[in-house]
This record gives structure tokens, C-alpha cells and sequence, in this order.
């Protein structure tokens, strides 16, 4: 249950935060031109979020890609991915240690 529970909130906080997420991976400089062909990390405020959530989800609608929508949807699988690995190596820890005792 707890590693379930883990899955759901951190993906849940992943997509509250999508956009501050691939914003911040977008300043870094990783993910190239935004459709327009203008760097990503040299963007700031909205463009920002909305050019790194489209590289995040493929690219643009335009160029064929699935947009923000789908690099929402990244940034909330991957977020659910961690946080299930997390989950999941911890109670095999605590696990661990209660069959010690």
C-alpha cells in the first residue's frame, strides 16, 4: 500500500508541477530549440514552460509532436516512476531490517 500511496503522490506533484519541473530542465540548456527555432534556456516566464513542456512531449503540435499536453504527461509518469522506485526500495529495506530482529 505504501508504495502505491508513494506512486500516486509524487506523480500527483509532479503534474501540479509540470511546468515549474520542465522549466527548470529547460534553463539548463538540455533540450534544444523551442519550435521556433529560439534556444529553450534562453527563454523565461511562460515561453519558457510552454517550449520545455513541448520538447519534453516530442515537440510542437505543428511539427508533429504532442505538445505540452504530452510533456505533461512526461514530466507526471516520470515523476510516478521515481517515486514508486523509491517506494519500493524502501520497504524492501524496512523489510530487510524487520526480519533481523
Amino acid at each position: 500500500i505504501a508504495v502505491g500511496v508513494a506512486t500516486v503522490a509524487t506523480g500527483g506533484a509532479a503534474l501540479a508541477f509540470a511546468g515549474p519541473i520542465a522549466a527548470a530542465v529547460g534553463s539548463t540548456g538540455l533540450l534544444g530549440a523551442a519550435g521556433t527555432g529560439t534556444a529553450i534556456s534562453s527563454l523565461s516566464g511562460f515561453a519558457l514552460t510552454k517550449a520545455s513542456l513541448a520538447a519534453l512531449g516530442g515537440g510542437t503540435l505543428a511539427a508533429g509532436g504532442g505538445g505540452m499536453a504530452a510533456g505533461t504527461i512526461v514530466v507526471a509518469t516520470t515523476g510516478a516512476a521515481v517515486g514508486g522506485g523509491v517506494a519500493t526500495g524502501v520497504a524492501a529495506g524496512v523489510a530487510r531490517v524487520n526480519h533481523k530482529v
